[in-house]
């Protein structure tokens, strides 16, 4: 079976891992810097394999060499946003941690293509790319499906109809900065602009921006990690069935949107060989500022890594 290593063996690493293996996607190596932590929960999730039925493995330990060969690299390792922490305020604490990851994939999986969790999302995609050295098309953020589906949920709650027939586009950073696009929000094929309000639109675009923040406010400890881990294995699974997926996603930029050399939340093809193109939307003049100032603070994220490396 196909392999999948991931890198964080902490809430959303596990559920990623979980789910993948459960549906039969691949089998997955779970590394994490704690002793013992991800091979005891591997073993706790392949006892369920005779309960639920599911034949793929999942194995653990502290030794990172265990991804080795992996198809994809998952990476969730990272410090964890608390109440009153903004995304940017991890920057420090996790730049080293994405920088040690990479580095390691290059090692053990060098054919990998590798899919970003720890935040902030787009900064730390960057630096991930930066340390293992691969083309910016085989390395993206997960970002802009999570954010879509929280988008989706609230639109599902709204009108009071199925989730599974509501198709959300988020673009962005992944921040407080995200742009929700309500014009290609869709229900069944019915844009929002068409069934709710404006009013109530911006509404549940804002709670959208604030929906990481509003999960830790009501935990009180840690942050999300059902939805996160399952939009990670959403995209795993696009680029191991090379389904050539249109998601929202954390992609390099090369001019697009008039946006060059970061990371930043945009449609893209995703595959066997990660992002085989970018969709650029012809977005109305509100829609791409709000994309330009979400992508600036993306942009000075990645200069304050850069001032810390050059320290």
């Amino acid at each position: 079976m196909r392999k999948v290593g991931i890198i964080g063996g902490g809430n959303v690493g596990a559920t990623c891992a979980y789910q993948l293996a459960s549906r039969g996607s691949a089998d997955v190596a779970i590394y994490d810097i704690l002793e013992g932590v991800p091979a005891g929960k591997a073993l706790d999730m392949c006892q369920v394999g005779p309960v639920f039925g599911f034949d793929g493995r999942i194995t653990g330990s502290h030794d990172v060499s265990i991804i080795e060969g992996s198809e994809v690299v998952v990476v969730t390792a990272g410090f964890p946003r608390k109440p009153g922490m903004d995304r940017m305020d991890l920057l420090k604490k996790n730049a080293d941690i994405a920088r040690a990851s990479g580095e390691a994939i290059k090692k053990y999986a060098p054919d990998a293509v590798v899919i970003t969790v720890t935040n902030p999302l787009d900064v730390m995609t960057w630096v991930v790319q930066q340390s293992c050295g691969f083309d910016a098309s085989r390395v993206v953020g997960m970002a802009g499906v999570l954010d879509s589906a929280r988008f989706s949920t609230f639109i599902a709650m709204e009108l009071g109809c199925s989730p599974k027939d509501v198709k959300a586009m988020v673009l962005g950073g992944h921040g407080d900065s995200m742009v929700p696009l309500p014009r290609f929000s869709t229900v069944n094929g019915v844009s929002i602009t068409e069934l709710m309000s404006a009013e109530r639109i911006e509404e549940l675009s804002n709670r959208t921006r604030n929906g990481g923040a509003e999960i830790v406010k009501l935990l009180g400890t840690g942050s999300a990690y059902y939805a996160p881990g399952a939009a990670a294995a959403l995209m795993t699974e696009a680029v191991l069935n090379d389904s050539n997926r249109l998601l929202p996603a954390s992609a390099y930029l090369s001019g697009q949107y008039g946006l060059d050399g970061m990371y930043c939340g945009v449609p893209v093809h995703l595959g066997k060989n990660g992002i085989s193109k970018i969709l650029e939307l012809d977005l109305s003049a509100d829609e791409l500022a709000g994309l330009t100032a979400s992508a600036a603070g993306v942009a000075s994220g990645i200069a304050d890594v850069q001032s810390l490396a050059n320290a």
